[in-house]
């Protein structure tokens, strides 16, 4: 026991040295001569490479804001400047000092040399950093900022590198810097050559000023081909993201047509005000993140029960109030719920504020996904493809499954047969009503991550959530699916080609058309209530 504490002790009192160490041997950046404070950085830089002390040291004095105090020599970043008063920060403690006279300050000069020492400091500290995100950002900023004098430091960083993202960018590097400033001209065609296996735009950037400046024909004629190389990739790449955005797309408008294929198809209800439960959706979200600032991370996931039981208890109050009235005049029912959307938009003008309100997206939300350099799948996007597609199935689950479903599907395709059978319709109606209403709902949620949410949310997706239904068959899920992630993706298409708008009227041409020809959509519900 006596050996290990002693073992303890001396480490403990080599750490502390350690520690001391760096702070003392920063004083040698004191001196006003730049060859020596360029000597300080590099033997700094080679002895406490593992020590975050001594990178953000080196940040600060890059961004000209590292002083010493005249009196004790220690050194402080300036972290606020009042008149002739500054408000510093001790470097190592990171300790908040008191205001004091900037005469009581020095500044530790740079020029331009010493920034260009610092530069490749902290690109080698990050490049050998424990961190692996750390290593890959710093290869990244190397490949931008290429450089012939990093070439020895990419090499060294390639032999001890282990992660094959951080090994690729670096490889990356080492075959433009071949390309551009090899001494023989076979390895310059063979970096060349290569370049064509990389899709960053500094890669095309570096082929194309082969391609100009080169009098080697050859070399030329290799240049040419891997930017052809290079671009082919990113078609195929520029296609895939397109057919993700329209996928995207595509699962926005099943969430919110889903809702709508049930109430349409059970009810032959046109309900004008489903848009509106969309938004009620959507500023439940809001106002839970109004109401637990500190949630945000769990923001969604509560908000999605929440919202479907919002907009749900909305829905049951819209059939039981208007609806019922007025079953067997879709012309009346049109006109009332139009009017039910208008005092509900209304009402949120009132509550919120007729001006959009932000909702913000969580972290694990938020950023993309890189696929390679052409690739990025944003993960907001992502979640709401999986989070649609988890909705679908847990709808087919209950429609298919459970009692509830059957009861739906029985009043669905024959109203009085079902009655008959001693199911009571209105409970069903109302019922069947909460549920495509909560999950307008659900859709307003996911829509709150994409868009700013307001009173004319809904009004967006209502004639789409229409279309889709029509398009698919009235009252099909597998028609409603198949039409969002259709007309999702033909929008993404041509959208580049045309324009938005122009997008929206080719689309509702294309639906006219087809149904003319198919007056029940693409999978018509079968029943004798049908096709009576």
């Amino acid at each position: 026991m006596n050996i290990l504490k002693i073992i303890l002790l001396n480490l403990l009192l080599v750490s502390f040295t350690y520690a001391n160490t760096l702070k003392e041997d920063a004083n040698s950046l004191l001196t006003n001569s730049f060859k020596g404070k360029e000597k300080a950085i590099k033997s700094l830089a080679s002895k406490y490479s593992e020590n975050d002390n001594l990178e953000f040291l080196l940040q600060r004095m890059l961004e000209g804001k590292l002083y010493y105090i005249k009196k004790d020599k220690t050194l402080v970043f300036l972290k606020e400047k009042i008149q002739r008063e500054y408000i510093t920060v001790e470097v190592f403690s990171k300790k908040t000092l008191e205001k004091k006279s900037k005469y009581d300050f020095k500044k530790i000069k740079i020029n331009n040399k010493l920034r260009s020492v610092i530069k490749e400091s902290l690109a080698k500290l990050n490049l050998f950093s424990k961190n692996e995100d750390k290593r890959l950002k710093s290869a990244k900023n190397l490949l931008k900022n290429l450089d012939i004098k990093s070439q020895a430091l990419v090499l060294e960083a390639l032999n001890k590198e282990k992660s094959s993202d951080v090994k690729e960018v670096l490889e990356e590097i080492k075959t433009n810097l071949d390309a551009k400033y090899a001494s023989s001209l076979d390895k310059q065609m063979e970096a060349t050559k290569k370049l064509g296996e990389f899709l960053s735009s500094k890669s095309l950037q570096t082929l194309n000023e082969i391609k100009n400046s080169s009098e080697d024909k050859v070399l030329v004629q290799t240049a040419q081909k891997s930017i052809k190389s290079i671009e082919s990739s990113k078609s195929f790449y520029s296609f895939i993201e397109t057919a993700f955005f329209g996928l995207s797309m595509g699962s926005v408008l099943l969430l919110a047509a889903i809702g709508l294929a049930i109430t349409f198809g059970v009810m032959k209800v046109i309900n004008m005000a489903h848009g509106e439960l969309i938004m009620i959706g959507a500023y439940t979200t809001y106002t839970i993140q109004q109401i637990m600032p500190g949630l945000i991370e769990y923001s969604v996931l509560i908000a999605i029960p929440v919202a479907f039981v919002v907009s749900g208890i909305v829905g049951i109050l819209i059939e039981r109030l208007v609806i019922r009235h007025l079953y067997g005049r879709p012309l009346e029912t049109l006109l009332a719920t139009f009017g039910v959307s208008l005092i509900l938009q209304q009402l949120v003008r009132t509550i919120y504020s007729p001006l959009n309100q932000e909702v913000k997206t969580p972290s694990w939300m938020s950023g993309a996904w890189e696929v390679n350099s052409t690739l990025f799948l944003t993960y907001n996007r992502l979640y709401i493809i999986i989070f649609a597609f988890a909705v679908f199935l847990a709808i087919l689950f209950v429609m298919k499954k459970t009692s509830l479903g059957l009861k739906v599907r029985a009043v669905s395709q024959n109203r009085p047969i079902a009655r008959a059978m001693g199911i009571k319709s209105n409970y069903i109606d109302a019922l069947t009503f909460g549920i495509g209403s909560g999950i307008a709902g659900v859709a307003g949620v996911a829509l709150s991550q994409l868009t700013n949410v307001g009173p004319n949310l809904g009004q967006a997706y209502i004639v789409d959530s229409f279309m889709v239904v029509v398009f698919g068959g009235v009252g099909n899920l597998w028609g409603t699916l198949i039409a969002a992630l259709t007309l999702g993706e033909i929008n993404k298409f041509i959208e580049p080609i045309s324009g938005a708008v122009l997008a929206k009227v080719i689309i509702l041409v294309f639906i006219i058309l087809f149904i003319q020809k198919k007056p029940r959509g693409l999978f018509p519900q079968k029943g004798r209530d049908v096709e009576d």
